[in-house]
């Protein structure tokens, strides 16, 4: 296993993959470290919705404005939603699984990107989070967070430049 560290400064956005599919096991290991993220009162209140169909992933490459385009060309995507009527902090819950998923899909090599859904418009002024909803067939008391895209890297992005870190905003 690698440090931590080492970890977090390889996991860049990536918005370019490869045509080549995400194996099976490779989408329930970054699915299985999603299920054990932290929530509170363990509530739980995410919902992982997995998505590998082309024409689907098409769909949502244009539920958003701009900054979902890379969707269409993803192998695969993990849209992060939450049943909203199990705790007031499903955004801070499903956020840190989010991550958490991130962190997992860079452990095994894979690109992933963050796709903001919550509070984003489609180029028409629409909500994005219903043209999301209409897309899965989700239930109404669910809200979409992110989008998470998945796939193998095109090229490898530089890793975090620890010379850029901020440590002017850390305060004792």
């Amino acid at each position: 296993m690698e440090n931590f560290i080492e970890l977090l400064k390889k996991r860049r956005s990536c918005r370019r993959f490869t045509s080549e599919a995400v194996d099976k096991e490779s989408i329930k290991h970054i699915l299985k470290a999603g299920l054990m993220s932290p929530s509170g009162h363990r509530y739980n209140p995410w919902e992982f919705f997995v998505v590998e169909d082309k024409e689907t992933l098409k769909a949502l490459s244009v539920s958003k404005a701009a900054g979902a385009a890379l969707l269409e060309n993803a192998a695969a995507a993990i849209v992060v939603a939450a049943d909203t009527t199990k705790t007031d902090v499903w955004v801070e819950d499903c956020s840190i699984a989010t991550i958490i998923m991130q962190l997992a899909a860079e452990e095994l090599g894979l690109g992933s990107c963050w796709v903001q859904i919550r509070l984003r418009k489609d180029a028409e002024g629409n909500d994005a989070n219903d043209n999301v909803k209409r897309i899965l067939n989700l239930p109404e008391q669910y809200s979409v967070l992110s989008i998470l895209a998945l796939g193998h890297k095109e090229k490898e992005s530089k890793p975090f430049d620890e010379e850029k870190m901020l440590w002017e905003r850390v305060h004792f």
